[in-house]
């Protein structure tokens, strides 16, 4: 068998998600379905990680493994995306590895970065790429708050209550956040997350950046590992997984 790992950009607005679930259509099920279609047998693509409904990925990274080698892998990856497209999936690239390779277990950090319009008026064309914030965020604040974040912590506040994770203790190796003209760009690094885990951080930092919370609150809501002390979920539209590293 040939292992293969596979890159992929998507808009999640229309799945419920990478993995493929009971109902509702998912990334994972989509992408399958097209590699049976043209190679007539059933392909099990893993992925790094899974991304809940409305999350997007500049690159989401997976792997599969097929009988024998990819004779022109340009030609696949056309073909691919022949079908893929039109569901607003991209096949970035595919490239061979060795048997070792696992897209989950083999990660060594994930990337994950959130958007915030920050103004008055939202974008028409991102509506569904970004929160709408109107109120206006301090960005010290927020860089204050998200200093309390990095680091190894008790994550139960912000960790989803179906969540399926052995611990709530994480790793997160660095957060950045930009503001360019009203778009604020936050990036968060771990080599794991927890489920809802960042659109949760997400919700508590804009209620700092928005002075409902101030630090010594804040530091509490960590500090007190109870989800109900969590701040309203951070939209998923908002949400992309940017890159994994291996």
């Amino acid at each position: 068998m040939v292992r293969y790992q596979i890159l992929i950009e998507y808009d999640g607005s229309s799945f419920i998600g990478w993995q493929i679930q009971n109902k509702g259509n998912s990334v994972q099920k989509l992408i399958q379905s097209i590699f049976k279609k043209l190679y007539k047998r059933k392909f099990k693509v893993y992925g790094s990680g899974r991304t809940d409904t409305g999350v997007h990925a500049i690159e989401q990274s997976a792997h599969f493994e097929i009988d024998k080698k990819i004779p022109d892998i340009k030609k696949f990856i056309k073909s691919l995306n022949f079908f893929l497209n039109k569901k607003n999936v991209s096949i970035l690239n595919i490239i061979q590895k060795d048997g070792n390779f696992h897209s989950r277990y083999s990660a060594r950090e994930r990337t994950y970065l959130y958007l915030i319009r920050n103004s008055i008026s939202p974008s028409v064309l991102n509506k569904n790429k970004e929160w709408h914030v109107i109120k206006k965020l301090d960005i010290k604040k927020l860089k204050k708050a998200a200093s309390c974040l990095t680091g190894t912590h008790n994550f139960s506040t912000f960790r989803a209550s179906n969540c399926d994770a052995k611990s709530s203790i994480k790793t997160i190796r660095k957060i950045q956040i930009s503001k360019s003209k009203s778009l604020i760009k936050i990036r968060f690094m771990s080599k794991s997350f927890l489920k809802s885990q960042v659109r949760s951080m997400v919700g508590c930092l804009k209620y700092v950046g928005q002075n409902k919370w101030d630090i010594k609150k804040f530091i509490y809501v960590i500090n007190s590992k109870k989800r109900e002390n969590c701040a309203p979920l951070a939209p998923a539209k908002g949400l992309y997984l940017e890159k994994v590293k291996y």
